[in-house]
């Protein structure tokens, strides 16, 4: 299983355009925004989320360019973790591309009906096929086990709008090859550690983890906007830090999981652990996790 990291940036990337925090002003390597890409046999590839950053993504990836005299990319597919707009505006680029299955769980799926009307929007521009994400689908030799990881809605899915009311909005996957048993599990969004979670990332090879935010209250002490610690954990991020913040949940698990290797995704651009010299990225590595730039690759 070869895994691509085209994206690992939060929304708004790195530097995001409106934001004058350290990080952004400290000539930092850009990061776009989040998103994935993987394949069982290197020549088709499934998409993990569209950012609005996919064509920057594409051309910086040979992997994905269309053959000489074509104009068909190797993807065969769509998944989508969640519905924020930094996971599907890039599904109106890729409208050029003919038609894509996507997938994605049921609550997304109508949002993205009723919503933000990207399937009405791109019913016009060839076969897109819109399926929800179920434990046991596989696609292109790769086998998904769904599980629920959020309730938090999109901000343009309004409240008054019908959903399906017994479906998550937020979802982590686990993405097997059945014919080497090698799994990742991907979870750019966390608001907490679910339920399951640890069952989902046992025996996995590799777990890539919602690193959103370093610290509660990361808006307000990065910038002179007063974000206060409720706003800051409404939007759906686990901490980094604290007892009860991922790198402890991780810590643990590793204790018990030894072979599972962790990476950090899915970064805001006011994270500390972004900066290499910073206290918070030395207490990251030396937990043995990562935080690797885009453009890198994994061979599972």
């Amino acid at each position: 299983m070869r895994v691509l990291l085209l994206g690992t940036a939060a929304g708004g990337g790195l530097p995001q355009w409106n934001c004058t925090c350290p990080n952004c002003l400290g000539g930092l390597p850009a990061r776009t925004q989040d998103s994935l890409a993987v394949s069982a046999d290197g020549t088709e590839w499934l998409l993990f989320n569209a950012s609005p950053d996919l064509r920057a993504q594409f051309l910086a990836t040979p992997a994905l360019a269309p053959p000489p005299g074509s104009r068909k990319v190797p993807v065969g597919g769509v998944v989508l973790t969640d519905g924020e707009l930094d996971h599907t505006l890039g599904l109106l680029t890729l409208r050029e591309g003919g038609g894509l299955p996507v997938w994605a769980p049921d609550t997304v799926l109508a949002a993205l009906r009723r919503d933000f009307p990207a399937q009405a929007i791109l019913s016009g521009y060839g076969d897109w096929r819109w399926r929800p994400a179920r434990t046991g689908t596989e696609i292109g030799g790769l086998r998904l086990t769904v599980l629920s990881a959020g309730t938090k809605r999109p901000k343009y899915a309004s409240p008054s709008s019908p959903h399906p009311q017994d479906g998550p909005w937020t979802v982590a996957y686990r993405i097997e090859d059945p014919r080497t048993g090698r799994a990742l599990v991907y979870a750019p969004c966390l608001p907490a550690w679910p339920a399951g979670f640890d069952e989902l990332a046992a025996g996995a090879d590799q777990v890539l983890v919602d690193g959103t935010f370093y610290s509660p209250d990361e808006l307000s002490t990065a910038t002179a906007q007063s974000v206060h610690h409720g706003a800051q954990a409404r939007m759906g991020h686990l901490p980094i830090a604290g007892e009860d913040g991922s790198l402890r949940r991780i810590s643990r698990h590793r204790a018990e999981h030894p072979g599972v290797s962790w990476v950090y995704v899915h970064l805001n651009n006011t994270n500390p652990v972004l900066a290499p010299g910073s206290a918070a990225h030395r207490e990251v590595r030396d937990a043995g996790v990562d935080i690797p730039p885009d453009g890198t690759e994994f061979t599972l």
